[in-house]
């Protein structure tokens, strides 16, 4: 279980406690533009995903950048359409970030249970094997991008 322990994240001013996810945010989206000017929908303005040049099958992570790029001109039924399980992973990544930059802001260090963290993240694994298999199935194209 997560408990939030009162407890000096250093003698850090909050400008410097927020530093770590204020880059994130911003190494975010500034990918976002990038995604956003240079089309990855077009054949090889990217590289190639090796999983699918070796095997010829979609990974969970094929279609990610047409996702942003979709979401980055507003088209969110195109995005879910590149990747789905990247689309649907946006919210709960919104919220871990939110609840990460209040904990910096307020100067609070979250405890959290190994064992629990070790559930969530095998559930992701465990979500995303699936996606992988399920996407690639015939009869279900249009979970490929």
């Amino acid at each position: 279980m997560a408990t939030v322990v009162a407890e000096d994240l250093g003698s850090g001013s909050r400008r410097e406690r927020v530093t770590a996810p204020v880059l994130v945010a911003g190494a975010v989206l500034g990918a976002s533009v990038v995604l956003h000017l240079r089309d990855p929908h077009q054949s090889g303005s990217y590289l190639f995903c090796p999983w699918l040049v070796l095997t010829g099958t979609y990974c969970p992570g094929c279609g990610g950048l047409r996702a942003v790029n979709d979401l980055s001109r507003g088209d969110l039924v195109a995005a879910a359409s590149s990747n789905l399980l990247f689309v649907g992973s946006i919210p709960l990544l919104l919220v871990l970030w939110a609840r990460w930059f209040r904990d910096r802001w307020r100067g609070v260090r979250r405890v959290v249970d190994h064992r629990r963290g070790v559930f969530w993240a095998s559930a992701f694994g465990v979500v995303a094997l699936v996606f992988w298999v399920v996407r690639n199935l015939p009869g279900l194209e249009w979970l490929t991008p």
